[in-house]
């Protein structure tokens, strides 16, 4: 049932300390790799918002919800703007992000209590606690920073001994002066939005912008574990060790593992019995994720490039990020009764890797963040890919160089593209030779990120850390 190491003495035992940022993008990577260090026999504390673990823990095997001690702390209840049962990206509208930031920080007091009560070896946090690195150390907590972004993100973070001379997205649309090597990781125009509104936003009654919250975890961190691995970004991580002067050590990709059993749900059998009567390879999975909802403009150009390409395809379609959203996005008129024959159009929760690693899925319609591009890798999907939000543009930048992912063609100054666009672009990646190049390189970099004994190295080799520098 278990192949959990028992065998591990009080000398090498560890109590590791789990804090992401209250993002399911960061809280899922954190649990991953909570599962693997308590599986190595570790005793691992979560620390998140009630709502957020009860929705974190149907996504573990039994076996495991009862040996990661889940460490329930409310978030502060003030003015704080915040909509009722606000406690994670997705339960809130993008606009009062900063606020669900500030009250993340209301929790220094509990955390710095459970700390001082439990008195752990390490604490892994995530980029938004800038305050945590000087009370670990104080505490005599070694602390890491564990990215849930990659080496080529991190990269473009200003390093110490450099000035921030980015002041204009024309900035930020060339790779920055630290990095030595040719590449081509940097914004596109319409992309730079997201950085000037999120990442480089000026401080909103009390929040500190992203760029000084990652800034101060860096300089303050002991060491920066990155989910990664030198097959795929081997000069990134070099580059991030060399700049910030202190250890960076890929964890691996933390690839999914769809061998955990869980129910057959009525759900995935309506699901899998559609997938079952489509050819192999033939359908397109489209899904955006919980955090990116398209524009009514924009969903219209998908669905109807979607019909325009003739292709199979099973849509999770999400009309709104959440009861708080008073836009809904639609379908256009007709297109489901239209499209009946060869496409499904889900509007509720699906199994994602288990639909994901389904034969008949051929290819991918997604946003490139970095967790559904290891989902998507891993069962050898090529992507077709459009930027929504945060750092998705880098990471479709090191996509398209590695050719594995498709960026469908948009204009950069606005970021519109035409159905057409999407249709050609989809039938590129799935059918005709000039994508053959995507398909095979994606079963190539499957051989890295499906490679489980591979990626289960790279988590011993960072638990041996924690062992020697607790």
């Amino acid at each position: 049932m278990t192949n959990f190491k028992n065998n591990v003495g009080d000398s090498t035992k560890l109590h590791v300390v789990m804090f992401p940022w209250l993002a399911f993008g960061h809280m899922v990577p954190y649990l991953e790799l909570s599962k693997l260090i308590a599986q190595k026999g570790h005793k691992v504390s979560f620390i998140s918002t009630p709502r957020n673990i009860d929705r974190l823990l149907p996504r573990l095997p039994e076996y495991l919800s009862s040996v990661i001690n889940f460490v329930k702390l409310p978030l502060p209840v003030g003015d704080n703007k915040l909509p009722e049962d606000g406690e994670a990206t997705t339960d809130v509208p993008f606009e009062l992000i900063p606020y669900l930031k500030v009250a993340y920080d209301g929790l220094k007091v509990p955390v710095t209590e459970f700390l001082e009560s439990s008195k752990p070896d390490w604490v892994l946090q995530d980029f938004a606690a800038f305050w945590l690195p000087p009370l670990s150390r104080r505490l005599g907590i070694k602390t890491g920073f564990f990215s849930a972004f990659n080496g080529a993100t991190l990269g473009i973070l200003k390093p110490p001994g450099f000035e921030e001379y980015r002041t204009s997205p024309a900035d930020f649309m060339k790779p920055p002066k630290w990095v030595p090597f040719e590449t081509p990781v940097a914004f596109k125009l319409f992309e730079c939005r997201y950085i000037f509104k999120g990442f480089m936003a000026e401080t909103t009654e009390g929040n500190i912008p992203d760029i000084h919250r990652v800034g101060g975890v860096i300089d303050g961190c002991d060491v920066i574990f990155v989910r990664s691995c030198y097959e795929y970004e081997a000069e990134w991580l070099g580059l991030m060790q060399d700049l910030h002067r202190r250890p960076v050590i890929p964890v691996g990709v933390l690839p999914p593992k769809p061998e955990e059993k869980f129910e057959d749900t009525d759900t995935w059998l309506t699901v899998k019995k559609w997938l079952d009567s489509r050819k192999s390879k033939s359908v397109v999975y489209v899904a955006f994720g919980s955090e990116a909802k398209p524009s009514q403009t924009e969903l219209n150009e998908i669905a109807l490039g979607l019909e325009l390409s003739g292709l199979p395809f099973f849509w999770v379609l999400k009309t709104r990020r959440g009861p708080w959203d008073t836009e809904p996005v639609e379908l256009p008129e007709g297109f489901e009764e239209r499209t009946a024959d060869r496409g499904m159009v889900w509007r509720g929760w699906v199994e994602q890797l288990r639909t994901l690693s389904h034969d008949s899925i051929g290819l991918v319609l997604t946003h490139p963040g970095w967790g559904t591009i290891i989902e998507a890798v891993r069962f050898a999907k090529p992507m077709a890919m459009m930027v929504f939000v945060y750092d998705q543009g880098l990471n479709a930048r090191v996509i398209e160089e590695k050719k594995i992912g498709y960026m469908i063609p948009r204009d950069e100054t606005e970021g519109f593209f035409t159905k057409e666009s999407v249709a050609k672009s989809l039938r590129l990646v799935m059918e005709e030779d000039e994508g053959k190049v995507y398909r095979e390189n994606v079963k190539e970099m499957k051989g890295v990120f499906g490679d489980i004994n591979r990626q289960d190295r790279y988590v011993d080799s960072f638990l041996d850390y924690l062992v020697a520098h607790r």
